[in-house]
């Protein structure tokens, strides 16, 4: 893939908004589709690399990123286009290797840490992990592709993880230290790049050294009232969600869509 033409190719491996732009009648895991502006500007801000437009960095980039939203939003297995989904697996650091099913339950967060002395994934389920993560870093907790050191169908690739540091973490203080972890996957990928395999190895146990630095916070009444406020803030985002799909599904017989590429939603 000397010359690259991404605009050309299919549409998981257009950038994250292009992606979301055309994805329609999807069953969005909070009702709506996320919405990534945030995201893209503290990128903006904070990335190390500008990868050309049609470099192989930006294609596998792009996506891994399609995977992303697949894995932390839809949850019908069908609609998910990254991924071969009945051969798909993901495993970390040599461990078990996960379905789409396991990720649509789990969660990323919570299949890449698995069990360690600072977090048990046999604790945790998709809402407690993903919101841990959230509380952890509410600006963010950014991703980049640094360097491709092979192509399709087997992509090796280096990545960067990174975010402030400025929430409580399972009673841990936040250091609002900028966290970064360094990482390296193997991407093995069919002709149309669908990924067939997607294996992560990184210290797991440096990032949560990071995460529990600060010791453990006080339980003042003070801290135990932010606790509990952010505890229902999150309890009545989530309800707010639901209702929000409940309404969406009620008028979904009503929408129609002109995406050219909505043979391949289906």
């Amino acid at each position: 893939m000397s010359q690259i033409d991404i605009e050309k190719l299919h549409l998981w491996v257009q950038d994250r908004d292009t992606v979301l732009k055309y994805s329609t009648h999807v069953d969005w895991r909070y009702g709506e589709k996320p919405d990534y502006t945030h995201s893209n500007e503290k990128l903006a801000q904070e990335s190390t690399r500008n990868h050309p437009s049609n470099s192989l960095e930006t294609l596998v980039q792009n996506l891994v990123r399609t995977f992303d939203i697949e894995a932390n939003f839809k949850t019908n297995p069908a609609q998910w286009l990254s991924v071969v989904p009945d051969q798909f697996r993901m495993s970390t650091n040599g461990g078990s290797r996960h379905t789409i099913t396991d990720l649509i339950n789990s969660g990323t967060y919570k299949l890449m840490i698995g069990n360690t002395k600072n977090y048990k994934a046999t604790e945790e389920n998709f809402e407690t992990s993903t919101g841990l993560f959230h509380t952890a870093f509410p600006n963010g907790f950014l991703w980049e592709v640094l360097e491709v050191y092979s192509g399709p169908p087997e992509i090796v690739f280096k990545w960067r993880h990174w975010g402030e540091f400025k929430g409580e973490f399972k009673g841990y203080a936040p250091t609002n230290e900028t966290i970064e972890v360094i990482g390296t996957s193997v991407v093995r990928v069919t002709d149309d790049l669908k990924i067939l395999s997607l294996e992560h190895y990184y210290d797991n146990t440096q990032f949560l050294a990071k995460l529990t630095s600060g010791g453990k916070l006080l339980k003042t009444p003070q801290n135990q009232q932010k606790k509990s406020n952010s505890l229902w803030r999150r309890f009545w985002n989530l309800i707010r969600k639901l209702w929000g799909k409940k309404e969406k599904s009620a008028s979904a017989n009503l929408q129609t869509s002109r995406c050219p590429f909505a043979a391949v939603m289906k």
